[in-house]
């Protein structure tokens, strides 16, 4: 699951253990005869339309984070664009389907199911007979035996960043035929669907030698649509061919050109023509948008000049005409500067009338992370309080419904809605409530308005008082009243998202006379103990790509404040965000996001699994950055994944989240919004939301030929 924009998975904590007794968890979703997993709350938008209706040829230049250092995805600095790669290149025996679970990919398998489960399990692979490689030799048991060994753990030569499942087979042998591979487990694995996608050829993953560099920058053998062509490391750029040996239906491009842009960058090449497709921020979806409206591209709004009010249009009219001829001249400057990039601006707008927005939901969810290692935040009842203060409602509509997408809270850390092992747990926890927050707190031992030391005293007021300064030198105050200088009506675009921006009931500091009734949402007076007051250190990202969690993280301060909880905000560089903070343990508060898995019992279990220590003395916390787990959550998912009956291991999962929630070391908020600026004539490609792309029908549409009529979840990415 990953950071804000995603990334790796999290690990941070110390040990902490639900308190018999004190929190009741209520009966488990998925108990009824109502299927409680639901349906994906954002259907995929890729513009479907039929094979016959997209033209041969062409190249599709997609913007990307970074030319990855590896194009192997089972090493540690793997990234979202060697997953793609992958993708397009290579064999994948399961995909994801439009509703996050895993299907059988028919490109390479006749079937696959599991034959025997005694004595052992045993699946069974039918490969399809067309299946080559792109050297020509056959797919076979091979290739995917050479992947167990080298994913296997058994030989540390091998420089590998996970073998979950691959540990569990005991051989890989050949079936009746070429064709069958029968892969025996030593313990039963429920999530045998996660192996072998991708695969990968035995030239790569035969020897060490190949597995730890043959595949870092090259793929001599591949097996997909596409085939990697170049890896441009100077120029940032991959480019993939049409695999000539594919066997399949024929991928419609010729090439995919896969170059790193910057984000903030991303609008200005879109509009100067060379990129086709590029994921973008709310901020450049609506500049996109508006460029669709009429004679919007000689409009100046959201474009230079915009925040001029009518008092700074008159007053640079008399500058540029009043008698001081030095100010005249400066002030006609000035004028001539910004109807240059006005005009500018128009020019960028119209080019941008050619692109369209696809959004969908990401198949990823931000969370709220509370580092259970040591500091207040170590007790239990503290963690519960800070969730209880949350309006996770009021936080997804601030993200997503400015953006037109569901804003519906997330309420699994293992699953999203739709997917399989889906249900809304956040019971076992409890929604806001202020009155419950204060009460967790004061059992805890911190009284509210309780004496303060006199060297805490400046750092209690700063955290509690609302205009303190911030990490950035300016006041709360001063940033309010300059967004809404910038946007009267009151939409605050800070982050390029725009939902309403709370009038403050009254200004921080300032005193009424007695018996005055308190504002509405009036911050509680803050609590303390043994003289130092409650405050929170909330360690965020400074980078341009996370202005939505810093908007995020203002408002949950807010709410705490209102509990009384104070917090003191950190801005640190993206670079050093996870490493030297997040993995270190170095703070109370974090947001990050976590991507969706089809297979919680394996993929989640590191970053929910209780911390052990380590045989130099240090504490082995995997991926658990909260530092937050608990023996019971081991067992649910140590059961889980040993259980072949599909219902029961579902059962498990939803268990073991109802005992996440009650830990509260992670909240889950919401599902992260997919935005896409996508050429208008272009199909079969955009905001896949949880499908895997089906890049062979991926193209640009015949110059007759229109795009498919209805959702876009009927489109090939569905199939």
């Amino acid at each position: 699951m990953s950071q804000h924009g995603v990334g790796p998975r999290a690990v941070t904590r110390s040990v902490a253990f639900l308190t018999a007794g004190v929190l009741a968890v209520p009966a488990l979703a998925g108990c009824g005869s109502e299927d409680p997993a639901g349906k994906p709350l954002a259907a995929p938008d890729i513009q479907p339309a039929a094979r016959d209706k997209v033209a041969d040829g062409g190249t599709l230049r997609w913007a990307v984070d970074s030319v990855p250092d590896t194009l192997n995805t089972f090493q540690s600095d793997a990234d979202a664009t060697t997953t793609r790669v992958a993708q397009a290149v290579l064999p994948s025996m399961f995909r994801m389907n439009a509703s996050g679970r895993p299907e059988r990919n028919p490109a390479y398998l006749e079937s696959a199911k599991v034959v025997e489960t005694e004595p052992k399990q045993v699946v069974l692979y039918k490969l399809n007979q067309q299946a080559v490689w792109s050297d020509g030799r056959e797919i076979g048991a091979a290739d995917f035996a050479a992947q167990w060994r080298a994913l296997s753990g058994k030989d540390t030569a091998y420089w590998t960043a996970r073998n979950a499942g691959y540990d569990r087979i005991q051989k890989i042998e050949r079936g009746d035929s070429a064709l069958e591979v029968r892969v025996t487990f030593s313990r039963p694995y429920a999530d045998w669907r996660s192996l072998f996608s991708p695969l990968y050829p035995k030239d790569v993953m035969g020897t060490p030698d190949s597995f730890n560099d043959g595949a870092r920058k090259k793929l001599k053998v591949t097996a997909g649509p596409f085939t990697v062509k170049k890896v441009d490391t100077e120029d940032d750029r991959i480019t993939l061919a049409r695999n000539p040996r594919w066997w399949g239906e024929p991928a419609k491009l010729s090439a995919i050109e896969l170059r790193t842009v910057p984000r903030d960058k991303r609008a200005a090449e879109l509009a100067a023509g060379t990129l086709d497709l590029a994921e973008i921020d709310s901020a450049a979806a609506r500049r996109i948008t508006l460029a669709a409206r009429p004679h919007s591209s000689s409009s100046p709004l959201m474009g230079p000049g915009a925040d001029r009010t009518a008092a700074d249009a008159l007053r640079s009219w008399a500058r540029a005409n009043g008698t001081d001829d030095d100010a005249a001249d400066e002030e006609t400057l000035a004028r001539k500067k910004l109807r240059k990039a006005a005009a500018k601006y128009a020019r960028r707008q119209q080019a941008l009338r050619g692109f369209e927005v696809r959004k969908s939901l990401e198949p990823a969810f931000t969370q709220l992370a509370l580092n259970g290692a040591e500091g207040p935040l170590a007790d239990e009842r503290v963690r519960r309080a800070v969730a209880r203060a949350l309006d996770r409602e009021e936080l997804a509509e601030a993200v997503l419904k400015p953006l037109g997408l569901p804003a519906v809270p997330v309420g699994s850390h293992l699953a999203l809605s739709g997917q399989a092992a889906y249900a809304d747990n956040s019971g076992a926890l409890g929604d806001q409530d202020t009155e419950e927050a204060q009460a967790l707190l004061a059992d805890a031992g911190w009284v509210r308005g309780g004496p303060v030391t006199e060297q805490k005293k400046d750092k209690e007021e700063k955290a509690a008082g609302g205009e303190g300064e911030r990490a950035d030198g300016s006041s709360g105050a001063d940033e309010d009243d300059k967004a809404r200088q910038q946007d009267p009506a009151g939409h605050l675009a800070q982050d390029g998202r725009q939902y309403k921006h709370p009038h403050p009931g009254g200004a921080p500091g300032a005193y009424a006379p007695r018996g005055t009734a308190a504002p509405a949402n009036q911050e509680a007076a803050p609590f303390a103990k043994n003289g130092k007051p409650l405050t929170l250190r909330f360690v965020l990202p400074s980078g341009p790509g996370s202005r939505t969690l810093r908007t995020v993280a203002d408002r949950i301060t807010r709410m705490l404040q209102r509990v009384g909880i104070g917090t003191e905000i950190s801005k640190v560089s993206d670079e050093s965000y996870f490493k030297d903070h997040i993995a270190s343990g170095q703070y109370d508060l974090a947001l990050y996001s976590w991507p969706a898995t089809a297979y919680p019992a394996t993929d989640a279990r590191p970053v929910y699994a209780k911390p052990v220590p380590a045989a130099d003395g240090s504490l082995s916390v995997e991926q658990n950055y909260t530092r937050v787990g608990t023996d019971q959550v081991d067992q649910l998912f140590d059961e889980a994944v040993a259980t072949l009956d599909e219902g029961k291991s579902r059962s498990l999962i939803r268990k073991a989240d109802s005992r996440i929630w009650a830990a509260a070391g992670s909240i889950p908020l919401f599902q992260r919004p997919q935005l896409l600026a996508a050429r208008k004539n272009l199909a079969n490609t955009g905001a896949f939301g949880f499908a895997t792309p089906v890049y062979e029908d991926m193209g640009f549409l015949k110059r007759s030929a229109k795009p498919a009529p209805g959702p876009s979840v009927k489109g090939p990415a569905a199939r």
